[in-house]
């Protein structure tokens, strides 16, 4: 048999032998393919960050993981990567919003009544884990008014920034008492501009959240009224929310988010990491004994205050953000909070980290 023939045969040989193993090799490049376009990139989650000394900085439990760096070594294990979204204070609500709506992030911490405002405009978002016990709503006056309540003030000028969620504790207060915002007058202002308009006397009192404490330090204020006060417990909610697209397309990822807040609500309640917390959020700006008052004289333990759980009082506080969000024309429909809550990652993630009774709302008052 001549060189060419022997040739021929050869490569028909390697070509056959080529095939098969080929044919084998198929199936396993697509799955692996397939496992990789299971999971996204990035991970993007917007939090509300502080400018200090050219950085952002948070506050909270994504300050503590952001520092902690879990959730970015996490999400590194299957080759997804972490980016965190800075958001000014000042416009939190409408910036996440319009992140959500244009498919810009996929997580984000905030509140409760523009997640409400957002749902019922038809961008669908679902709460994945609760925030805690939630902050507390101040109502400030300068320090020379004769006003002691809040019923001292009907007829008066309140800054109050509409559609924030520091308005539905506020609203929840005015209720209490009977009475409602239109027995006041209102100006629409974000708190930094309230808290002008208030110490230039241009507004008679001011709805906000613990910047009421620096109005104090600073004898321009006087707080006559919190949601600290007994059987007014009626906090601001802030929560982890995720975009319902991306929760339903990537559960897994989901559930090493939640794993990191839930972790991280644990890792502030314990006694020895309580310093650390203080300093961690202090970098934001936020002066250590304005952070201190704000979670002092609470009617919730230091532990409940960061509780994750999903429970009846926060599933009534949604309802009742729906309802009063429909009375004051915030929207257009009536809107069904309880497709907006979803528990399976927060029981999930205190399984995995064998955090079960740790949150026990039945013994709220003796944990610490």
């Amino acid at each position: 048999m001549g060189i060419e023939a022997k040739f021929s045969r050869g490569m028909h040989k390697i070509l056959r032998i080529t095939a098969w193993a080929f044919a084998f090799m198929v199936p396993t490049i697509t799955i692996a393919h397939a496992a990789a376009a299971a999971q996204p990139a990035v991970v993007r989650i917007a939090t509300v960050a502080y400018q200090t000394s050219g950085k952002n900085t948070s506050i909270g439990a994504a300050a503590v993981i952001a520092k902690q760096g879990w959730l970015e070594k996490d999400l590194e294990k299957i080759g997804v990567r972490l980016e965190w979204v800075p958001v000014s204070p000042q416009a939190v609500a409408a910036t996440i919003n319009e992140a959500f709506a244009n498919k810009s992030i996929d997580f984000a911490g905030y509140g409760d009544l523009p997640s409400v405002i957002l749902n019922a405009g038809g961008v669908d978002t679902r709460l994945i884990v609760p925030g805690g016990n939630g902050n507390n709503v101040y109502l400030v006056v300068s320090p020379n008014s004769p006003a002691q309540s809040i019923r001292d003030l009907v007829g008066k000028r309140i800054a109050l920034h509409r559609g924030r969620p520091w308005e539905l504790a506020f609203a929840r207060a005015l209720a209490a008492n009977g009475l409602k915002l239109s027995d006041f007058k209102i100006s629409n202002l974000n708190p930094s501009a309230g808290s002008a308009a208030l110490a230039a006397g241009n507004v008679d009192a001011l709805v906000t959240l613990s910047d009421a404490y620096q109005l104090v330090d600073r004898n321009l204020g006087r707080i006559i009224w919190s949601t600290k006060k007994p059987g007014e417990n009626w906090t601001m909610r802030a929560e982890l929310w995720g975009a319902r697209d991306f929760v339903a397309q990537y559960p897994e990822v989901t559930q090493i988010v939640a794993n990191a807040y839930v972790r991280a609500a644990y890792w502030i309640t314990r006694p020895e990491n309580q310093a650390e917390f203080f300093a961690i959020s202090a970098a934001s700006g936020q002066p250590e004994n304005v952070l201190r008052r704000e979670y002092e004289g609470n009617p919730e333990s230091w532990r409940m205050q960061w509780s994750p759980l999903f429970t009846p009082a926060l599933a009534d506080h949604y309802r009742y953000a729906a309802t009063y969000s429909r009375e004051s024309n915030l929207i257009r429909s009536e809107l069904d909070t309880s497709r907006l809550l979803d528990p399976r990652f927060v029981a999930a993630a205190i399984k995995s980290l064998d955090l079960q009774g740790y949150w026990n709302p039945a013994t709220a008052s003796s944990q610490h």
